[in-house]
């Protein structure tokens, strides 16, 4: 028998599925992810990652799951030829996304100047973290995929976390053949896997204003791609994989994939 809890977190639907016993419930399952997007999000003062872009230019304490998310952001920086940078915050704010998407945007403003390579900016030791002065980071879709890999270790051997399209599959599904999923226009089985899709349209708010920036010029990015889909070992993965793509255009998107995705899909 299937157990599924749907909810609605982190900006979007989430869903948890399981077969069997696994560690938690699907309700602690969900309070988990709760906890970590309140821990996470750049838009409440009291947050940790506020608190840490609030200590830009000091060493401060971090939490262990902070402490691998940073570290997870500067892997993806290394991974992406510097293209996934999670510094771009700033430029972010001042393309008019200061806030929930579902309050609006606010008025735009001169983009800053491109970030410094990441590891000029963060660096991590040993449970403690700094920012360089001015900077400030924005974990976003890192923070997603990282979780579902996480919650899906914990759930048990025979599982699907969604995190608001950030998925991975654990296991062989309800009739042994995998789960299926949604990807692109067709539907998938997946077997410990997961998937990624990361795209320009659904967090629009006017002509050429989204919320993937290009670190290459601190802008939203401008891409003939729409949206794009990826399959990797991790969901991760999976999230920095699609984020590249998308910036690379179908022109470049699928030379770089080729060798790292298990699969991909262009909209």
């Amino acid at each position: 028998m299937v157990e599924h809890r749907g909810f609605t977190a982190l900006g979007g639907d989430c869903e948890l599925f399981r077969i069997d016993l696994g560690g938690g419930t699907l309700a602690e399952g969900e309070a988990w992810v709760r906890q970590m997007h309140d821990r996470f999000t750049r838009f409440s003062e009291s947050s940790e990652l506020s608190q840490f872009n609030a200590s830009a230019g000091d060493w401060v304490e971090v939490s262990a799951e902070m402490d691998a998310l940073l570290r997870e952001s500067l892997r993806a920086f290394d991974v992406s030829d510097g293209l996934v940078h999670a510094a771009t915050l700033p430029a972010l704010l001042a393309a008019g996304y200061t806030r929930d998407f579902s309050l609006g945007s606010t008025p735009t403003a001169m983009p800053p100047p491109p970030p410094r390579p990441l590891p000029e900016l963060l660096s991590v030791r040993d449970g403690k973290a700094r920012l360089a002065a001015g900077a400030a980071i924005d974990l976003g879709g890192i923070a997603k995929g990282w979780m579902a890999d996480r919650l899906a270790e914990r759930l048990g051997d025979n599982c699907l976390v969604n995190l608001c399209g950030d998925l991975f599959a654990r296991g062989s599904g309800e009739t042994g053949e995998g789960w299926p999923v949604g990807f692109g226009d067709r539907s998938v089985l997946l077997k410990d896997m997961a998937a990624a899709t990361s795209g320009v349209t659904k967090r629009m708010w006017g002509p050429g204003l989204h919320h993937l920036i290009d670190p290459r010029t601190s802008r939203p990015a401008q891409t003939d791609l729409h949206e794009v889909s990826v399959l990797a070992a991790t969901a991760t993965d999976a999230e920095i994989y699609a984020k590249v793509a998308l910036l690379k255009g179908s022109a470049d998107a699928a030379k770089w994939l080729e060798g790292r995705a298990m699969g991909w899909s262009f909209v």
